[in-house]
């Protein structure tokens, strides 16, 4: 078994990257009381480049410099807000843990503190998701929905009059920097459903590196694993990433797993959702089913 002095963790800078990353540094301290870790933070390309449009820059931005000191050993275990990574991981890397999921929801808020049905004709939006495009389009064709970039404070801010009035959000993540009060509406996962992996934190970790992986053990949350292979499972079918209009969002109801997909054309003209239940020990077969259900669907 390999022995190191200290357990360095990978991360981006920002700060819900940051708080996330202590989430899980403290979960690893008490329990491994005697192993030192220590946060790098690393620059990623989709930090570094802050304005442009994340449809351009192709699939991983937000990991991929992670993932490369990974492998290069620079660091030996990566956390990841989920839905950034994608789903076909580089050779010699897997997820070692999956943390318990937070609120999978999107959230809205506004300078009116409206409801979405309640916001007048022609307000203005900010939101950089093609998923989110593609609902809100749908849904309430008659607002406006600008670009908005950046991390959440600088979103909040930005869309509070300076670029937009209002803008859509993952809701974990405002809740983790104790900017709930900031939510004007929590958004139904049944009509604006979530992204795979929206509200988990993901622990990255190389396959040859299993003293690090037995670490992280007592991290895993067993139905989180569940519900976010369905939702993943769906994205690989689909063959779709961070360009494509689509959710798909998995709980466990009893012993069954509930798995709704969402898949939209980017102005929202066209949309599709389903619903499959099946046993929440087949979440292979759930996204099998749910991809073929939109198939068939056209």
């Amino acid at each position: 078994m390999v022995t190191r002095n200290t357990i360095k963790i990978g991360t981006r800078g920002s700060t819900l990257a940051l708080l996330q990353t202590n989430m899980v540094l403290d979960k690893l301290q008490r329990c491994n009381p005697g192993i030192n870790f220590e946060i790098i933070k690393v620059r990623t390309y989709g930090d570094i480049n802050s304005t442009g449009s994340l449809q351009g820059m192709g699939l991983g931005v937000f990991v991929k410099e992670i993932e490369r000191q990974l492998l290069d050993k620079t660091i030996d275990m990566a956390v990841h807000s989920l839905k950034d990574v994608p789903t076909e991981l580089p050779d010699g890397l897997q997820i070692s843990a999956i943390l318990e999921r937070h609120d999978p929801r999107d959230i809205q808020t506004n300078v009116l503190g409206s409801s979405l049905d309640s916001l007048p004709s022609g307000f203005t939006l900010g939101t950089s998701s093609p998923r989110r495009i593609s609902q809100v389009k749908s849904y309430y064709p008659e607002l406006n929905i600008v670009p908005l970039r950046g991390n959440i404070e600088t979103r909040l801010e930005k869309s509070s009059g300076v670029e937009c009035n209002g803008a859509i959000l993952a809701a974990a993540g405002l809740i983790r920097l104790n900017l709930g009060s900031r939510v004007t509406e929590y958004l139904s996962t049944n009509t604006f459903v979530p992204p795979p992996g929206q509200g988990v934190i993901a622990v990255e970790t190389r396959t040859d590196d299993s003293n690090v992986a037995t670490y992280l053990k007592p991290l895993e949350h067993y139905d989180t694993r569940t519900s976010i292979t369905a939702e993943r499972l769906f994205l690989q079918k689909l063959g779709g990433g961070c360009q494509t209009p689509m959710g798909a969002y998995a709980e466990i109801l009893g012993d069954t797993l509930k798995c709704t997909v969402y898949l939209g054309s980017p102005d929202g003209k066209m949309t599709f959702t389903e619903s499959v239940v099946g046993p929440m020990g087949d979440p292979h077969a759930i996204a099998m089913k749910a991809h073929d259900l939109l198939i068939s669907e056209g």
